[in-house]
């Protein structure tokens, strides 16, 4: 049931989406992994999208460096965490929504409670050891993994589906070597944007999603390509020696 204030805040994208997709939104939680230059459009656009649930993960405070691209966070919030201010942001944007924020480092022996019973698990993360954690918690729990990455004016998005696409260590078997890497705003602006819209189409069951497909942005030219990506059968993750998930998905 809505009330006559959600049905008034989502009238518009209820004509795209009916009653039951809307209904879909609010009973779905979302695991976002951090708050930083893609967590702030992914956590954003879902909360005013009226995601039911969003679960904040972060560690780090809000530096000014940031601020050229974290839109979560502003001049005034430098020291604070941020998990803190991304909180108030989201509660300020949409007060419909349950926000949780944790504030911990992701690793072996909490990503399993942290994502607890979530539905999804949106990857803004910067680094890959969390990414693959992330990607086999994915894929132990059966739920989709919405992979999104940038550097410079360019930018990557796909989504894992377990069980049914390439899982992220197909993708990408090895790690690149860690740097601090080059980001005008706009790329992970546009590559959260993305994201969240792979969220929505997937819970509202509207569109075609990024699965078996990987999304190239280059800002530079203004160009967008995609890669069809094949699941590797020697995967470690999600290899035919391993056992596909048999959990029901709730959409």
């Amino acid at each position: 049931m809505f009330s006559e204030r959600e049905r008034e805040r989502y009238k518009r994208q209820m004509m795209l989406f009916g009653d039951e997709g809307q209904e879909r939104l609010k009973q779905a939680e979302i695991f976002i992994a951090g708050a930083g230059g893609l967590g702030s459009p992914v956590s954003i656009y879902l909360a005013v999208a009226g995601i039911g649930t969003i679960t904040l993960v972060d560690n780090d405070v809000v530096e000014q460096t940031n601020l050229n691209r974290q839109i979560l966070h502003y001049d005034r919030d430098i020291g604070k965490k941020k998990t803190a201010s991304a909180e108030e942001k989201l509660r300020e944007i949409n007060p419909d929504i349950v926000v949780k924020v944790i504030d911990t480092t992701i690793d072996a022996t909490n990503v399993d409670s942290l994502v607890g019973t979530a539905d999804g698990i949106v990857d803004a993360m910067d680094n890959f050891p969390a990414r693959y954690l992330l990607n086999e918690t994915a894929w132990k729990k059966d739920i989709p993994f919405f992979h999104g990455a940038i550097r410079g004016l360019y930018g990557q998005a796909t989504t894992i589906i377990p069980g049914m696409t390439p899982c992220f260590a197909c993708i990408f078997p090895s790690a690149p070597l860690k740097e601090v890497v080059p980001v005008v705003g706009v790329t992970p602006g546009l590559i959260g944007m993305v994201q969240a819209t792979e969220v929505i189409k997937y819970f509202t069951h509207d569109g075609k999603l990024l699965s078996g497909r990987l999304f190239i942005w280059d800002g530079r030219e203004a160009r967008a390509e995609e890669i069809c990506i094949e699941r590797n059968p020697t995967c470690p993750v999600c290899g035919t020696k391993n056992t596909t998930p048999q959990k029901k998905r709730k959409p």
